[in-house]
């Protein structure tokens, strides 16, 4: 894991998804998504609640395979990844912090170990994963159990980090803190990506985080993409009566 990666040339879109559609419990919940996700941006998933954004998300790192269609990443179906090497590129935060018994320190361990790297450098690589995801080196040796949800949630960053990932795909990251440290965190989000010009995809309800943070804005309704581009042309040219409703609901 290095401090600044080279900037990516000539490589195709992070991912793409070609007539994709996904059903829960015998209900379509993507109905047909055609969209490119490109690679080094900030991507907000915004939408009402039940739009598919978060079932998109699962996708995309195979937590979930859709029922129909395909999906590209970096230029190959997703499908020829073997699932430990696609979720070494690519990985997840979720929207409640998933602490693994044990220490911070302990936590970190577990990364390398499902990516199944046992490197000389793992302690040097746990104190960069922290330091990228603005972690006090005070709490390597705390307990997870003991840590405020704002530094669980940077623990699931680092821990995430651990695998030097392409993208990373976060799913309301924010949505269990409070204004201040959910605006630290999206800082320190927004810096990650432009100094490891890492993709981010995150799914977010709070329409005034996605329009500061983001640098393309994709809308869902009803499993489908309603609206997608930079961030600044769907909020400021957005003429759709209903959408422009719904964009209207950050103030």
């Amino acid at each position: 894991m290095s401090t600044t990666r080279p900037l990516p040339t000539s490589l195709p879109a992070a991912f793409t998804l070609q007539g994709v559609y996904q059903e829960k419990a015998g209900i379509t919940v993507l109905d047909g998504v055609d969209t490119e996700i490109p690679h080094g941006d900030i991507i907000a998933l915004v939408g009402p609640s039940g739009a598919g954004k978060t079932s998109l998300l699962r996708l995309l790192n195979r937590l979930d395979d859709p029922v129909r269609g395909e999906i590209l990443y970096r230029g190959r179906p997703i499908t020829h990844y073997p699932v430990q090497t696609l979720r070494r590129h690519v990985g997840f935060v979720f929207q409640t912090p998933v602490m693994f018994p044990g220490t911070v320190h302990d936590n970190l361990q577990v990364a390398l170990a499902l990516g199944g790297d046992h490197g000389q450098d793992a302690e040097a690589r746990m104190a960069e994963a922290m330091a990228l995801a603005e972690l006090d080196h005070a709490l390597y040796d705390r307990e997870g159990d003991r840590l405020s949800g704002g530094q669980q949630q940077r623990v699931n960053i680092a821990r995430a980090l651990m695998t030097s990932p392409d993208v990373l795909l976060m799913d309301e990251p924010t949505s269990a803190l409070d204004p201040e440290t959910a605006d630290r965190l999206m800082e320190m989000i927004r810096r990650l990506s432009r100094e490891q010009h890492l993709t981010v995809v995150m799914v977010t309800h709070r329409l005034a985080e996605a329009r500061r943070i983001s640098d393309r804005i994709m809308i869902l309704e009803r499993g489908r993409v309603v609206a997608s581009g930079p961030t600044v042309d769907v909020f400021g040219r957005t003429t759709d009566p209903r959408l422009r409703a719904f964009l209207d609901t950050e103030h």
